[in-house]
């Protein structure tokens, strides 16, 4: 909060010096409010000397009229609209590129300020519409079957945004306005990143989701799927009570340190007892832990493996997503096939669990689960270090070929 009103405070102290001179203040020292949680708006409009229940006003006609011009704040006296015009902004990223793909999924590549591009996917079944969302410009961890990590990474996102990708989207839908039919009623944050190594902007994008002066969608259809980030998955409970989901993908350390690197820091046993706390102490005493488990040929997807989960999770109040791998270049892992998938599935349900398997969607256009890649300035140079070792396996395949 400090920080806010110091920045709004320089934007005034920079407006008053200018004023005599007739200038407008740079874009760069205004206050963009379109990733600013109820809380911060509150902070902001005491800071420039306004009432509070000015917060609730501009939150509504940003994230459920989807206005982002000021002069528009038809019930805000002119007064404070030139004061926000000289102090604040409502910046969005820019959308590049939609695909929409044959099942009806819709893939949006987002350009952010620092030149990278992210991608956000839409995805339709039913009477629902759930948007997969981004918390980085890549990935800063490096999980062995995800297309994302193998990008490299380059930086966190900024609240506005990651919450201007759900802006972005509603406004595409044309969900924005009274009675208008809502198309994204939930949200996931599994894009590309992993969403508590970006915690602040994080949070305060899933709470403008779940406000009911914004997009008011309920805690029970708001995910943030980690891969076990064990310190701040014990803060979260004490900023949110959205639904979690944990990115297992293997029932023991072993084969988890190959598959998802960071359980080598935080092993299974450590970041399940994080969850079942952050659970426990949820208001809604039904709430499960959603389990992903991607199943990969010949790497988890054994039989063995799938006694081996069962076993691992049986006091644990989780139901389980099986998601098939969908394959992509620079890596050698190959799809599970339909039999052994429903023979791992049949299993857990008849061990009492509640399993799904997620629909391949959006696979023609590589909006596909683990397929999500956008354009990144890797300052990691990971992406180069696979590129060159892909190339040199694929060398070696041509030289001597399989028997």
């Amino acid at each position: 909060m400090a920080e806010l009103s110091l920045a709004v405070n320089a934007v005034l102290n920079t407006q008053s010096a200018r004023d005599s001179a007739a200038e407008e203040p740079t874009a760069a020292l205004k206050v963009n409010l379109l990733g600013l949680n109820h809380q911060k708006l509150v902070s902001f409009f005491e800071s420039i000397g306004e009432k509070k229940f000015r917060a609730a006003q501009v939150l509504k006609w940003i994230h459920q009229l989807g206005v982002i011009d000021f002069d528009a704040m038809t019930n805000i006296s002119k007064g404070l609209r030139e004061k926000l015009k000289r102090t604040a902004t409502l910046e969005l990223p820019e959308i590049i590129q939609q695909l929409d793909s044959k099942d009806g999924t819709r893939k949006f590549l987002i350009r952010e300020s620092g030149g990278s591009v992210i991608e956000t996917v839409y995805i339709p079944e039913g009477n629902r519409g759930t948007l997969c969302v981004s918390s980085q410009v890549g990935c800063a961890l490096d999980c062995s079957f995800c297309m994302t990590g193998k990008q490299g990474f380059s930086r966190d996102l900024d609240a506005f945004e990651i919450i201007g990708q759900v802006w972005l989207a509603a406004k595409s839908f044309g969900q924005f306005g009274e009675d208008r039919p809502r198309k994204i009623t939930n949200v996931v944050m599994m894009g590309m990143g992993e969403p508590l190594l970006n915690f602040d902007n994080v949070v305060d994008s899933m709470n403008i989701m779940m406000h009911d002066n914004a997009y008011g969608i309920s805690k029970r259809r708001v995910t943030l799927s980690t891969s076990g980030v064990v310190p701040a998955l014990d803060r979260l409970g004490e900023y949110t009570d959205c639904c979690l989901a944990i990115s297992l993908h293997a029932a023991n350390d072993e084969l988890r340190n190959e598959l998802v690197p960071i359980n080598k820091k935080y092993p299974i046993a450590m970041l399940l007892e994080s969850a079942q706390r952050y659970i426990e102490n949820t208001p809604d005493n039904r709430r499960k832990i959603t389990i992903e488990y991607t199943l990969i040929d010949h790497v988890n997807d054994r039989m063995e493996h799938a006694v081996e989960l069962a076993d691992l999770l049986r006091d644990v109040p989780v139901k389980i997503n099986l998601i098939p791998f969908n394959p992509f270049n620079l890596s050698n892992y190959k799809r599970v096939s339909n039999n052994q998938l429903h023979r791992f599935r049949d299993y857990l349900i008849e061990q009492g669990y509640i399993v799904t398997v997620r629909t391949t969607r959006g696979d023609d256009i590589d909006a596909a689960c683990g397929q999500l890649a956008g354009q990144v300035n890797d300052r990691t140079r990971r992406s180069e270090r696979y590129k060159a070792k892909f190339e040199e396996e694929q060398a070696i395949k041509i030289i001597t070929p399989e028997q």
